[in-house]
């Protein structure tokens, strides 16, 4: 068996990736971290609401070189808790917007089943930001263990 586990670097992509291992050992399944490097956007202004006006001034887009960097990274420490629980796993960095790339890697490369985290955002912020366990969730033909 195949495992995929998406990992961002949050806590409950850790939680999905402990989940994953212990499953896998019970199932002498393999397991492939996977990161979306897909550039973020971020808000360098006050708490006042954004309007298009000030959007130039107040709005930052990531790099794709840090973006890939802080990617890097985040697999590099999900195979370092993944060793930690006594297993060597693969990673892969994907380029593109996390719930399309995972869904389409993971259909493509045969995986049996895919695990991700859930942070538990307010329903609002899901709503404005979406939520990629929940977009796995919808798109892929891949069962989805959603961990919390």
């Amino acid at each position: 068996m195949k495992f995929l586990v998406a990992v961002d670097g949050s806590e409950a992509s850790e939680e999905a990736l402990a989940v994953a291992t212990t499953v896998a050992e019970a199932m002498d399944a393999s397991i492939t971290v996977v990161h979306a490097v897909s550039p973020s956007v971020y808000d360098e202004g006050g708490g006042e609401p954004l309007s298009s006006a000030e959007a130039g001034r107040r709005l930052i887009v990531e790099s794709i070189e840090a973006a890939e960097r802080r990617g890097s990274d985040v697999v590099e420490d999900a195979v370092s808790l993944a060793a930690d629980r006594g297993h060597d796993i693969n990673s892969e960095l994907l380029y593109g917007p996390p719930v399309s790339t995972i869904a389409d890697f993971a259909e493509a490369d045969g995986f049996d089943a895919i695990f991700v985290g859930h942070r538990g955002m307010s329903r609002r912020a899901e709503q404005l930001l979406g939520s990629v366990a929940k977009g796995l969730v919808e798109r892929t033909s891949v069962p989805v263990t959603v961990v919390r």
